[in-house]
């Protein structure tokens, strides 16, 4: 009499190739280049492209975000300077965008998942920070950080 094979085992999932898990952050860096490169195309300083910030035309405030669309604009075409005249929080979060991809491409490609765990008081901060620059860049000693 034969014998039944009994239930085979779970077998591990083959391990993605080095090419599969970059599919993701090549993906993501593309999409952020077609932007940047619309961006970089369709001046922002001219009026007619983008819409106006509501809070600016509303209240007359600028939000932590005014003057961000300048900021990649300038970015986009190596200009500093003015990018961080029109909005420096934008740039240190295209550098923070920048780090946070490269580490993000680097584990991918070892096949280990990227491990950020923020705790709450980091949110808390990063909103502090927002609010005192949405708040200093509104009053007069502050102009230098408005757009």
């Amino acid at each position: 009499m034969p014998h039944a094979p009994g239930p085979v085992p779970p077998q591990a999932p083959a391990p993605a190739s080095r090419l599969r898990r970059l599919a993701t952050p090549v993906g993501v860096m593309a999409a952020v280049v077609g932007a940047f490169g619309y961006v970089a195309t369709v001046d922002p300083n001219e009026p007619g492209h983008y819409p106006v910030c509501p809070m600016l035309r509303f209240t007359g405030v600028f939000c932590p975000g005014c003057g961000g669309l300048r900021s990649a604009h300038a970015f986009a075409h190596g200009d500093l300077v003015t990018a961080l005249g029109s909005n420096a929080v934008a740039v240190v979060g295209y550098v923070a965008f920048a780090a946070v991809w490269l580490a993000w491409t680097v584990s991918a490609s070892r096949g280990r998942p990227l491990r950020i765990e923020l705790r709450p008081v980091h949110w808390w901060a990063v909103g502090a920070v927002l609010l005192i620059f949405s708040v200093v860049r509104n009053l007069p000693f502050g102009s230098a950080l408005a757009p």
